[in-house]
């Protein structure tokens, strides 16, 4: 019987598990929006929040909280510089878990986790990518 018992293992030990958390909460401060089976976002989604809370704050304790969890000093930064100031007025929500689809091998709930800012921030950085046509001018000459 599972009483009292909180969380999910999935199905991997104590390490496994950790490790497993820490990759998707890299994975998220970097990438800003990661796809996931829906168990695993929730599973993140405070862990994520705690430390865009510790990016808000802003101070050396903070910092090394931080990277007591996430080794990546490349990803702590972008906390730090990036993602923590946009939630400086808001008191936690800072993320949204959509369910998508279900997984097609093994039908596993899929879910969508991001900052709630991420539809902003993906219009302001606008397409910088290259047109079809300069493609093809650059390709004839």
């Amino acid at each position: 019987m599972r009483h009292k018992v909180a969380g999910s293992n999935f199905n991997r030990n104590a390490n496994q598990r950790k490790a497993l958390l820490r990759g998707l909460v890299s994975s998220l401060i970097e990438h800003q929006r990661i796809e996931t089976t829906l168990a695993k976002a929730k599973a993140i989604k405070g862990i994520t929040e705690k430390m865009v809370t510790f990016g808000k704050r802003g101070d050396l304790h903070a910092k090394r909280m931080v990277m007591s969890y996430i080794p990546n000093r490349a990803v702590v930064a972008k906390l730090f510089s990036d993602v923590a100031p946009r939630f400086a007025d808001r008191n936690g929500g800072y993320l949204r878990i959509v369910q998508t689809r279900q997984r097609v091998n093994d039908r596993a709930p899929m879910a969508i986790i991001e900052f709630i800012d991420y539809e902003d921030i993906k219009a302001k950085s606008g397409n910088k990518g290259v047109k079809k046509e300069d493609k093809k001018e650059s390709k004839a000459e």
